[in-house]
């Protein structure tokens, strides 16, 4: 969950829910699903954004909407099995590395709607080396992929 208040705290318990009562073992706040969007944002942002997770959802083969984002509430069994640890990325693409690997180890993974606001404090931390680092990634993400044996 970002800390400056993009995403919406009152959120959290729908996220929490997904996966307490809704036996999800990953809920994703997701701004590209019905009910879900994004505010405050310019053309330039929605493109790169909306752009970033469809590259991602295309290369990788998954059926995740928003694999960019960083509302995320995971079981904790989910991140013993990822082992993150070894999670290589090091900008944003780290959003996508760990849903993939949740998905790719067979964990039900569901998105919850959100609306996402632009920040109301701080500045983003989104540089071209960043950017590059996740398209370089993805497809080493697709062919890495080995199945898992069980979790």
């Amino acid at each position: 969950m970002d800390a400056d208040f993009s995403h919406n705290p009152e959120d959290l318990a729908r996220l929490l829910h997904a996966v307490r009562d809704g036996g999800a073992d990953v809920a994703l706040g997701s701004r590209y699903v019905r009910g879900g969007g994004v505010q405050d944002w310019g053309l330039t942002r929605r493109f790169v954004s909306r752009g970033g997770s469809f590259y991602a959802q295309i290369v990788l083969g998954l059926r995740i909407h928003d694999l960019t984002g960083g509302f995320k509430c995971f079981r904790a069994e989910v991140l013993r099995a990822i082992e993150l640890s070894s999670v290589r990325s090091r900008g944003y693409a780290f959003q996508v590395e760990l849903t993939n690997r949740a998905v790719r180890a067979g964990f039900d993974v569901v998105e919850v709607p959100i609306v996402f606001r632009d920040r109301v404090m701080g500045s983003s931390k989104m540089a071209p080396s960043i950017a590059l680092e996740a398209m370089v990634l993805v497809p080493q993400l697709r062919r890495a992929w080995k199945p898992p044996n069980s979790h």
